[in-house]
């Protein structure tokens, strides 16, 4: 290897970040295309299915710290490679929640929330150990592009999911979904071990001219730590509680798409399942596309005009458009506008994610996977209550309405981006 340039090691590990949020979106995404089969099969109404989906990120909710905080103090390496594989076991069990021991005791309903809320609980940390293995490995100026990258597959693998998913279903059976995707992530975990170390000076592929660049920020050298008094710092910190709330709005829009949208289309907009798993894919194409565009021009803004500018601006702009394009489509009589409206408000929500994360990393270094971790909390408790609240909605007023409300909520999410400063570190 020469040294005469930079290695490129870091970017390879951004790339396996990049599969573990495909497989992490499949395993979450598939059982909103699945369910059109599974609720007759288990007797579910559109409420009932809707808790099953508050289920899961309940559990993702309540975990986030844990997962940030263990990353912190273990390494992303091995906490990531233990969340993939536990998650993937229960993505694949399922199918067979009616027949699980516990389902005797719980009923199926109660079976499948708590295999649900399992999942949850293994993914909870791998968005926040994405954040601690951007800030061990990426320079201050590339980490709003590297968490775009990184959090890109989720628009990629919930775009597959719905074909996929209905694929499988109409060959072979819903049960089948879920053994395949499940399946995924070991081989993902695998990779994920194989090639990625905590500290870039660790692996045998980084030259010194990429360590050079990757630390070249004094005092921000990669470190594995973990504080009560840095938690305590965070929860007195203003500026992390209006990131949380804000990006608590940015969940429950989020969860809309990912556990109503294909539903959405299919019994609202009358699409039949296969021209619905089809077009449910729009929103997850816009999301890959515009999450890492949005980290790149948060890091450029940033690194031009000062991070108020390139985090806030990206943040607060992408969340307000983010409330027009779900109000337009919401309104729109053309089910196809409605389709390309709503896609493109999931694509700019998902502008705004690099914004997000880079800030956690700009507020706290050495304390990113934790912060982070309380951040993505407070958008998975956001999530909870959308799943549930927005077919309520519907069936009371209607889905314009409901979707009228998640615009809403995105102007409010605008508005308290103006509240993060970056003058006090936690």
């Amino acid at each position: 290897m020469t040294e005469h340039k930079p290695s490129r090691v870091r970017w390879q590990i951004v790339g396996l970040l990049f599969l573990i949020s495909v497989v992490t979106y499949i395993d979450r995404v598939n059982i909103s295309v699945a369910g059109k089969e599974l609720m007759p099969v288990f007797g579910l109404s559109a409420v009932q299915m809707g808790t099953v989906f508050s289920s899961f990120v309940l559990g993702y909710a309540l975990f986030q710290i844990p997962g940030g905080w263990l990353g912190d103090r273990w390494g992303s390496r091995r906490v990531l490679t233990l969340a993939v594989l536990w998650w993937s076991l229960f993505t694949v069990l399922t199918a067979e929640a009616d027949h699980l021991f516990f389902s005797a005791l719980l009923g199926v309903l109660g079976s499948l929330i708590l295999v649900r809320f399992l999942i949850g609980v293994g993914e909870a940390a791998a968005l926040p150990n994405f954040n601690r293995t951007v800030a061990n490995w990426l320079a201050p100026s590339e980490r709003g592009l590297g968490m775009g990258v990184s959090i890109g597959g989720i628009g990629l693998g919930s775009a597959v999911t719905p074909p996929l998913v209905a694929g499988l279903m109409i060959q072979y059976g819903w049960k089948t979904a879920f053994y395949v995707t499940g399946s995924l992530g070991v081989f993902v975990a695998a990779a994920w071990y194989l090639f990625s170390r905590d500290d870039p000076r660790e692996h045998p592929g980084v030259n010194q001219r990429e360590l050079a660049w990757i630390t070249r920020t004094p005092g921000e050298s990669p470190s594995l730590l973990s504080s009560k008094q840095a938690m305590a710092d965070m929860l007195k910190n203003r500026s992390v509680w209006f990131l949380t709330l804000s990006y608590m709005m940015l969940g429950y829009i989020a969860y809309i798409y990912l556990s109503w949208f294909f539903l959405y289309l299919v019994n609202v907009r009358h699409f039949t399942v296969l021209q619905g798993s089809f077009w449910a894919s729009g929103p997850f194409i816009a999301m890959a596309l515009f999450c890492p565009l949005g980290g790149w021009l948060s890091d450029a803004l940033t690194k031009k005009y000062g991070r108020r500018e390139g985090r806030n601006g990206v943040g607060g702009a992408g969340m307000l458009l983010t409330g027009l394009l779900i109000f337009s489509g919401a309104m729109a009589r053309d089910p196809y506008t409605a389709i390309v409206l709503l896609s493109l408000g999931a694509g700019i929500l998902y502008s705004t994610v690099g914004a997000y994360w880079a800030s956690t990393i700009d507020l706290s270094h050495k304390h990113s996977g934790a912060l982070s971790g309380l951040m993505n909390m407070g958008a998975n408790l956001g999530g909870t209550v959308s799943p549930t609240l927005t077919p309520l909605i519907g069936e009371a007023w209607g889905w314009p309405v409901a979707l009228t409300v998640a615009a809403g909520v995105a102007f409010l999410g605008s508005l308290l981006w103006l509240g993060v400063k970056y003058d006090e570190h936690v």
